[in-house]
């Protein structure tokens, strides 16, 4: 059989398999635009585990897309606390705006509209455009692409784009008119469960056995190709807790870069414990306190904390800079998962 016929001959078994062993998750139960939107953002490098409760609390606060339009950026930054990635958060506020100003607070119904909104890219617009409105467009992600790379012996490497778009215009090919994102989220489902990355495969459970060319060639652990990862690059940082009485200091980073426009402990890069000066901040003691290490997709901070106390009551740029309190980092300020380490030292 020609690729082609293979792909199609799946669509019958697979989406058979996925109405008995589709997982209950809260997002396929109302798969309105909003919520297939949501999910699946949350969904970008983050465990389905991980997601659940954030899913549920960040409905609980916006429970549509006008809410969440009106929120405070930083309301929004303080709900997704934990779960990473902060720029998907910022676009999915700034998509949110988008929809409330030009397409009347309604989501777009056309896959290429889908496409333009803030954070959505072909994969994420293709999920939101056959789920929600059954339009016949794949969505392919890396359970994907693992998948098909089996089923086929497909020896292309997964982590080039020139793959996936190929991938993306076989399925184009195929894709069913009817329910295109019940196939959509068979395929992917059955990679997430079963045709399982790093470790082998449970192909005995797999709908699609007698059709993969893996299977039959006993291939199956060395696929999919990807090529070697790059080295991270490690970064040495001084990160400062400085304190004055039960309170201390948070810094907002810059708008563009590495957490950008989040709340830091304030920090340096280099090994040297020394507060600059333009900061501003008269120091009466500095302790060294704990180590720590916090592991982003391309690079890597190696930390030490220092606990520099200090009687200064004013601050370098009231915008970017304030006094708080735990109570108020709580309830107010989002700090990155980086920082979490310290948080037991906290006054």
């Amino acid at each position: 059989m020609t690729r082609t016929e293979i792909l199609q001959e799946i669509i019958g078994p697979l989406t058979g398999w996925y109405s008995i062993n589709a997982r209950p998750l809260p997002w396929r139960e109302a798969p309105s635009p909003y919520h297939v939107w949501l999910s699946e953002i949350m969904l970008q490098q983050t465990r389905i585990e991980a997601v659940i409760p954030y899913y549920h609390r960040f409905l609980s606060a916006f429970p549509d897309i006008a809410s969440l339009a009106a929120a405070e950026e930083d309301s929004v930054l303080k709900l997704w606390q934990g779960l990473g990635y902060y720029s998907r958060a910022r676009n999915l506020h700034r998509a949110a705006g988008q929809i409330m100003t030009e397409h009347g607070g309604v989501f777009p119904d056309s896959y290429e509209k889908i496409k333009k909104l803030a954070g959505i890219g072909e994969y994420t617009a293709g999920a939101i455009a056959s789920i929600a409105f059954g339009i016949p467009v794949p969505a392919v992600d890396g359970n994907v692409l693992r998948v098909l790379s089996r089923l086929l012996c497909d020896e292309r490497d997964v982590l080039l784009p020139e793959t996936k778009k190929a991938v993306t215009g076989e399925l184009l090919e195929i894709m069913p008119k009817k329910e295109p994102g019940i196939f959509n989220e068979a395929l992917m489902e059955l990679g997430e469960t079963v045709c399982l990355p790093n470790g082998i495969p449970l192909c005995q459970e797999c709908p699609l056995r007698n059709d993969c060319l893996a299977c039959k060639e006993g291939r199956e652990s060395s696929l999919p190709v990807r090529t070697a990862k790059k080295t991270r690059r490690i970064e040495k940082r001084v990160v400062f807790l400085i304190r004055n009485g039960d309170r201390f200091v948070l810094h907002k980073r810059e708008k563009k870069g590495l957490l950008a426009g989040l709340w830091e402990l304030p920090g340096i890069e280099g090994e040297e414990p020394v507060l600059p000066k333009e900061w501003g901040f008269s120091v009466i003691s500095l302790t060294k306190s704990i180590e720590a290490r916090h592991i982003f997709t391309h690079l890597e901070w190696h930390m030490r904390l220092y606990i520099a106390e200090t009687a200064a009551d004013t601050l370098p740029d009231p915008e970017s800079w304030v006094f708080t309190d735990k109570a108020s980092l709580t309830e107010s300020y989002a700090l990155p998962s980086a920082f979490r380490a310290f948080l037991p030292l906290l006054p």
